[in-house]
């Protein structure tokens, strides 16, 4: 058949209008469908908004926030400051030999409580012994030697006696003409050469004396040589670790052999700002200071006094130094342990206390959501004092009696509404936990979305966006209807 026959060329014109035509319908029904899922995003974002209850859109979209209040109450709150201290022993003794020797016995076991007094070690004394024999025969020796020294005396004085008597007689016969001279001048030298004799031996008494006197001297410090032998505790309180053991040689004033530390009582010290120091002042020189120690671990607590403050501030961190005295009967407070500190100054009455859940920080500082008459809140800046307990004191902003949100600020802003919640319950009241308790009519759910709507695109479901297919119609119904209106007419 020629290529230019009329029927073959109605034929292929045909066809490309088909084509056309179904190209055409495609694009349109992928087109509609992406606006339709498009659509729906956006619906089942704004729908949802409103029953997730997060952010404050939703609160404002969703009705009333519900949140859990408190009134904020006015008491005697007692003055405190809340410090970390540290447990210090009352006294610490690291025990080391007086003297070197050998470590011949260990007294107690690692760990036990010893009193004043009790014996500890034993270091080897047999050569202080053999010392203090030796000094007590050099002691004898010197005792003997003064016994012959005054013997010695007793000889030459006799000895002076007779020569000065014989000088006299010989002067005087030499002056009668019966001796010489000589002879009565030799006579008198012989008995002032006695007399020398005679100091000469008063000394060697006196040195025997003095020999007597250092042995004794010598004996009295083997005898404190030999008491430091036995090691006794200075101290009551519980002893350390064993550093050196039975069987070492330990050298005097230098070995590290144990230490004690007193427990009964114990110090607590901690350091307090600056400012505090007046008020500690004031109220120290009124009488003793409570002082209450709790250890970081446990909720036991000791009750002791403020017994010394330091005399200077420390510069560089701007506090001082505070130590209270602790008794501890029971020994709960161990030295070297952190434990919470409270120092009780006074008390202030009629404090504005609130919950500590009530009090937000924000970029101007901290505030309070107050929840006015109308069931609308304001932001209150407040001025916050000392914790106590669950509660915190409010210095200035608030007044007693008002009411405050303690739960649910993070969907709040200053001017919306609440609905208040009862905390016992908190998913029954108002619009329950998350906003999904009973459905609000809101402008902004799924209504207004259901009405932007386009037309043919069916009604969505509640909760869904824009694209659900309306009730008793499924996907396939659906596409069908959008390809029939997207289809083009046939020529």
């Amino acid at each position: 058949m020629p290529k230019d026959s009329p029927i073959l060329t109605m034929d292929a014109g045909s066809s490309s209008k088909k084509l056309q035509s179904i190209v055409l319908c495609t694009l349109l029904g992928l087109t509609l469908l992406f606006a339709a899922c498009k659509q729906g995003e956006t619906a089942g974002a704004e729908g949802g908004a409103p029953k997730g209850g997060g952010g404050k859109a939703g609160g404002k979209k969703g009705g009333d926030v519900p949140v859990t209040v408190a009134k904020a109450a006015s008491r005697n709150v007692p003055t405190e400051l809340e410090i970390i201290g540290n447990v210090e022993a009352s006294s610490t003794v690291l025990i080391k030999p007086q003297i070197s020797g050998e470590l011949t016995r260990v007294m107690f076991q690692e760990g036990d409580y010893v009193t004043k007094g009790q014996p500890l070690f034993e270091i080897d004394k047999r050569s202080l012994e053999a010392q203090l024999a030796q000094a007590n025969a050099n002691m004898l020796r010197s005792q003997a030697l003064v016994r012959q020294a005054e013997a010695n005396v007793a000889k030459s004085q006799a000895t002076l006696n007779y020569a000065d008597d014989q000088a006299k007689r010989y002067g005087q016969l030499a002056k009668e003409g019966v001796m010489s001279k000589e002879q009565a001048e030799q006579a008198r030298s012989t008995a002032q050469a006695q007399m020398e004799t005679v100091t000469a031996d008063k000394a060697a008494i006196e040195s025997a004396k003095a020999d007597i006197a250092a042995q004794k001297a010598a004996i009295d410090t083997l005898r404190v040589q030999m008491s430091f032998a036995t090691i006794k505790s200075p101290i009551t309180g519980r002893t350390g670790s064993l550093l050196v053991k039975q069987g070492n040689i330990v050298s005097a004033n230098s070995t590290d052999l144990v230490q004690i530390n007193q427990v009964q009582p114990v110090f607590v010290a901690f350091s307090v700002p600056e400012v505090r120091l007046r008020a500690i002042q004031a109220r120290y020189g009124r009488g003793s200071i409570p002082v209450i120690a709790t250890p970081q671990d446990r909720e036991d607590i000791a009750q002791g006094t403020l017994t010394f403050f330091d005399n200077t501030v420390d510069p560089t961190t701007g506090t001082i130094r505070l130590r209270g005295t602790f008794l501890n009967p029971d020994r709960k407070l161990w030295p070297g342990e952190y434990v919470r500190v409270r120092l009780q100054l006074g008390s202030e009455e009629n404090a504005v206390v609130v919950p500590n859940q009530a009090v937000q920080t924000g970029q101007d500082g901290q505030f309070i959501f107050v929840v006015k008459e109308d069931r609308s809140v304001e932001t209150r800046p407040v001025t916050t004092g000392q914790r106590t307990g669950d509660d915190i004191v409010v210095e200035s902003g608030l007044r007693a009696g008002e009411t405050i949100v303690t739960e649910g600020q993070l969907r709040l802003s200053a001017g919306m509404r609440v609905s208040i919640r009862d905390p016992r319950n908190p998913a029954g009241g108002g619009m329950g936990k998350g906003g999904r308790g009973k459905k609000q009519p809101d402008a902004g759910g799924a209504g207004a979305e259901q009405q932007a709507a386009p037309q043919g695109m069916g009604r969505p479901a509640e909760g869904g966006g824009a694209g659900a297919p309306p009730s008793g119609m499924d996907g396939g119904e659906k596409k069908g209807r959008r390809n029939k209106q997207a289809q083009p007419p046939t020529e």
